[in-house]
């Protein structure tokens, strides 16, 4: 059986549950030397043994500049190159807010992690990025609506998608590939605690998916890697929704 990342080497932002994990399960499973970060060390050496193939773990904060350079100097003494990112990290309200209630405090930590984070979690990376290599920014479908209350999260998103955009034309030259990856309603375990508070809540959502069902982590890791792989190698700057059809019909 042909490994369609052997040798090669991955980071991945926020690689201890639900679409990170799944993720890093799937790479290092076709050959990839995988990296992963958690702001959690406990959960993070959980992961690692999770993942299993000589997967690393280093612990930080992928809003943290500081925590960005750790994982990378790492990767830098390892390796001297890297091959994939995965810039998975992202967070959403924990309660619909609307305009009127947001407050500076929400626009930081929400902008901070998901736009800020994400620009510094690729940039820091160019150094060891190997020619050829592949970028896959995890997105959402709520950066292409207009979810009442989520105005943060909706905005933070759609700039991810507009990052793809920029930094195709930016890394062309260097044959770097940049495409978004956009799940929709996913069984991760933060999905799964949302659903659970609101009873009726899930059977709610499925009827708005035209299959009719939440996604699985690991559709969305298969869809990742293929982005990833030279399968892929015609596609740059995408956005690819993971989402039983819900953005499509």
């Amino acid at each position: 059986m042909v490994r369609r990342f052997e040798n090669k080497v991955v980071a991945i932002t926020g690689g201890s549950e639900g679409i990170g994990l799944a993720t890093a399960k799937a790479f290092a499973a076709e050959g990839a030397r995988v990296y992963v970060t958690a702001r959690r060390q406990e959960r993070l050496d959980a992961a690692v043994r999770d993942i299993g193939h000589g997967a690393v773990g280093v612990q930080g904060d992928a809003s943290n500049l500081a925590d960005l350079d750790r994982l990378y100097e790492r990767i830098a003494r390892d390796h001297g190159r890297l091959d994939v990112v995965f810039a998975n990290v992202g967070i959403s309200d924990d309660r619909p807010r609307p305009l009127g209630e947001i407050g500076a405090e929400d626009f930081d930590r929400i902008i901070g992690t998901n736009v800020r984070g994400m620009l510094f979690t690729v940039q820091k990376a160019l150094p060891l990025l190997a020619k050829n290599g592949a970028i896959v920014l995890n997105g959402s479908a709520s950066g292409s609506k207009g979810f009442a209350g989520q105005a943060l999260y909706n905005a933070s998103k759609a700039a991810v998608r507009s990052f793809a955009r920029t930094w195709t034309s930016e890394l062309k030259d260097r044959g770097i590939r940049v495409n978004v990856i956009s799940p929709g309603a996913t069984d991760t375990p933060s999905m799964r605690d949302w659903l659970d508070k609101r009873p009726g809540s899930e059977e709610m959502v499925a009827q708005m998916i035209p299959l009719g069902r939440l996604g699985q982590s690991e559709e969305v890791a298969r869809s990742v890697l293929f982005l990833a792989s030279s399968e892929s190698s015609y596609i740059a700057g995408v956005e690819l929704h993971v989402d039983g059809g819900a953005m499509a019909v």
